[in-house]
């Protein structure tokens, strides 16, 4: 599943901006709208940023055990004294007044121009622990941009079909609207004969009232759904979006299905195990500092006529450095690391258990929103039946004009429920892919949707 959402992130990387500038909406589907925000999401791209730099830093570990190789050049001014016993010639020397000791002083200017190599031949661990370290941190970047994807994808399914449920509620509620002023305008006529009181008509009205402040609510709502769904695309005229709210009127695979594709493929497990490999390593180089290192170096002098005469023209050699104190516990920083590494186990081992109950909690709410949505359909065809008959029952006098209120108000609220119910389905069916690590599977599932608000 991983490289299937890398792939997808890749494709949509290199893809070329499909829609021209314009002063019109953006007209997308939500496949359209996936590739537009994986191809202009700044989070994403930061993670993706993140994770190049891990990649640049763990190549850099890769050749740790080649040599390094220093050319130093060095312009000395200095003085030397040297002095020289005389041996056997120092009676023959007293007695021209020449003391035992010769001594000889010079003052020079001189230039050290040196390289030098230096090959680890054993570290105690450092390098590979820098090493395994280095690749747990590409792994958990790795994880990191996974789950920065995963999260933009879910809030595209909030904001996109946000923005759906939010043009079907004002669509209702303008259809709510536009009956109650039917019913004042009958109730009008019907006052005006006498054939109902003013009560009743004061009834109508408030009702009208109410359903025109709800309108323009919806108005409101709307224009807010659409500016978050604009931002996230970055699309400043707006997006209109195609890919209706609806259902799949068959169950979802089994859970445990579910389950256990979290448990094999969520990036947030990824994560903590790379968390729980970096400690790993942290424990090897902490244990590095209880052992020698093994060196081998290598020395020439580019200049030697004017080298200092304790110079050597080119040395070679093998060198072992051990720390017989440190200022700082080596032993208490070994249990440090260890500590870390019982820490990311436990935290992994919790991470399970937190992914196998939201899975199940998400994998409960679809199937409760697609049951509700079906059951929805009936109250709805009941409420929009009853609206028939209370409006010809009120037209002969046979209901009161709260009766028409109750039906045009109750047809409304079932609609909503419906649309509502529909919108929970995706939400919860996103929540659930993204707990499973199978959120680039989105599309698939909404494809397979057969009953869809219109």
């Amino acid at each position: 599943m991983r490289l299937l959402r890398w792939s997808l992130l890749c494709a949509a990387t290199f893809a070329a901006p499909a829609v021209a500038q314009t002063n019109a909406p953006l007209t997308l589907d939500f496949n359209a709208a996936q590739q537009r925000l994986l191809q202009r999401s700044d989070a994403i791209e930061a993670s993706a940023a993140a994770l190049r730099g891990k990649q640049a830093q763990e190549g850099a570990t890769r050749t740790l055990g080649r040599p390094d190789v220093d050319l130093e050049a060095q312009l000395l001014e200095y003085q030397k004294t040297l002095y020289l016993p005389l041996g056997s010639l120092a009676p023959v020397a007293e007695s021209f007044g020449i003391r035992d000791l010769l001594r000889f002083r010079q003052e020079r200017t001189s230039s050290r121009p040196i390289v030098t190599a230096t090959l680890p031949l054993y570290a105690g661990g450092q390098i590979s622990g820098t090493q395994a370290g280095a690749r747990a941190q590409v792994a958990q970047a790795k994880a990191d941009r996974d789950i920065a994807v995963d999260n933009a994808l879910v809030q595209l399914v909030q904001a996109y079909y946000g923005q759906q449920l939010a043009e079907r509620a004002l669509g209702i509620r303008r259809d709510v609207l536009d009956g109650l002023n039917r019913h004042v305008a009958d109730a009008a006529k019907l006052q005006q004969e006498r054939f109902i009181s003013r009560a009743q008509y004061l009834q109508a009205e408030v009702a009208r009232d109410d359903a025109a402040r709800e309108y323009e609510k919806a108005i409101s709502d709307l224009a807010t759904a659409n500016a978050a769904l604009a931002g996230m695309l970055r699309a400043p005229d707006g997006v209109h979006p195609l890919s209706p709210l609806g259902v799949n009127s068959r169950p979802l695979e089994p859970l445990d299905t579910f389950k256990a594709a979290a448990l094999d493929a969520h990036p947030q497990l990824a994560r903590l195990k790379a968390l729980e490999d970096q400690a790993r390593a942290g424990v090897t180089i902490q244990q590095s500092k209880l052992r020698p290192t093994i060196y081998g170096f290598g020395q020439y002098n580019f200049d030697t006529r004017n080298s200092l005469l304790t110079d050597p023209d080119w040395s070679v050699g093998v060198g072992v450095k051990y720390k017989l104190m440190s200022g700082a516990g080596r032993r208490q920083q070994i249990d440090a690391a260890r500590e870390t590494v019982a820490q990311t186990e436990a935290g992994l081992r919790e991470a399970r258990t937190q992914l196998e109950i939201g899975v199940t909690k998400a994998w409960g709410e679809v199937e409760a929103a697609r049951k509700r949505f079906k059951l929805l359909d009936s109250a709805q065809a009941s409420a929009a039946e009853n609206l028939k008959l209370q409006t010809l029952s009120y037209r002969e006098q046979q209901a009161t004009s709260l009766d028409v209120v109750d039906a045009q108000l109750g047809l409304g609220r079932a609609r909503i429920q419906r649309a509502q119910a529909a919108n929970d389905y995706v939400q919860a069916l996103a929540q659930l892919l993204s707990m499973s690590g199978q959120m680039d599977r989105m599309p698939d599932y909404l494809a397979r949707m057969d009953e869809v608000i219109p």
